[in-house]
Order: C-alpha cells, then structure tokens, then sequence
C-alpha cells in the first residue's frame, strides 16, 4: 500500500502517542519523523497529513506532556499560594513523567507554539492573590522559567547517573540531595517574593 494511503490509517492521536513512546524510551534526539514513520509503519510523508513539520509534532507533544497532570489541593498554605505550589507540582510531575520532558517543552514554548495553558494556568494561580493580570502573567513566565530549567536539570542528572558518567555527587555546588525539596524550596521563594511585594504596594 502506498505511503500517503497507509498514513491515512493513522489519525493525528496515533502519531502524537507514538511520537511520546519513542521520545519516554529512547529520548528527544532519537524522536525523529523517519523514525516515527517506521514505528507506525508509514513512509515519513504520510506523517505530514496530520503534522505539517516536525515543529509542530513536538508541538503537540509538548502540549500532551502538560496537560497530563493536574495539580492537587495543598490546604496547609494560604488559597493562591496552595494553587501556586499545586501548579508548579503538576507541573514538575508532568514534565517528569517523560525522558527528556522539560527540554520538549521549553524548545516548543521558545519557538513559540504549543498552547498557552501552562503559562495560563499559573497565571490563574497567582491571580488568586489579588495580583493585576501583568504581574500575574510575568510572575507565571517566572515561575515556569524555574519549573522548566529545574526539572531539565533533573533529568539531565538522572540520564547521566543511567550511563554511569555522572560525577561524585559531593563535588556538585548544586543541592542533589532532595530534588523534591529543593524544588520546592525555589517555588517558596518566587511565592514569598509576590506576597513582599504585595505588602509594599
């Protein structure tokens, strides 16, 4: 069967779904269109029906990997400092949940595609405050810069222990105890600035 009729087999779900198997076992630089076509048994072609380059493949990737967790009440802290967190957390578990998860949404985010729901979703969050909608939105373009370079760094340290070339953690100047904490610990940060800055208004 030519290419173009067995891509039609296929609908954009199939492709993208695929597109995250290849990127969660072999990693962002092996996800390639040819790759992807072989894996759904199509010519690299037939992939362009759903996705007109592979910008915007990684496009929808990106969006699926965000989109997968949803944040989760944390009732211990003041309403939009718990969504705040709760965001941040889902967030971080989403782009976790993926090899290389961080560097497929950050690259797309830098070309500017993918949806804006992440951005919005944070947005949100600190609205809640009481924050006017500029500093809401540069506080969750804050926040997702932390979000994205703190789980990259995550996941470059995890894929360097996997090869057994990582170095003796005691040497690192960066805090690879608790990843978790140390997480949390910057998203406290960023909320406690918006709250000072609250106070000085």
């Amino acid at each position: 069967m030519a290419g173009n009729e067995t891509g039609r087999r296929h609908s954009r779900d199939d492709v993208a779904e695929a597109a995250l198997r290849i990127l969660d076992d072999l990693g962002l630089p092996d996800l390639t269109m040819r790759r992807l076509a072989s894996a759904l048994d199509v010519q690299p072609s037939a992939l362009y029906h759903h996705f007109p380059n592979k910008q915007s493949m990684l496009a929808e990737v990106a969006d699926r990997i965000v989109a997968a967790r949803r944040p989760v009440a944390q009732p211990d802290v003041a309403p939009w400092q718990a969504a705040v967190r709760a965001e941040a957390d889902a967030l971080r578990d989403a782009l976790l949940a993926y090899r290389d998860g961080a560097e497929v949404v950050s690259s797309t985010l830098a070309l500017g595609l993918g949806s804006p729901e992440t951005v919005e979703r944070l947005a949100r969050a600190v609205a809640l405050g009481g924050f006017d909608e500029e500093t809401s939105r540069r506080a969750a373009t804050a926040l997702l810069h932390f979000v994205l370079g703190h789980v990259s760094h995550e996941q470059q340290r995890l894929q360097y222990d996997s090869l057994g070339v990582l170095a003796d953690a005691e040497t690192s100047p960066l805090d690879e105890d608790d990843p978790a904490a140390a997480f949390a610990f910057g998203v406290g940060l960023l909320v406690g600035g918006l709250e000072l800055s609250r106070s000085r208004r």
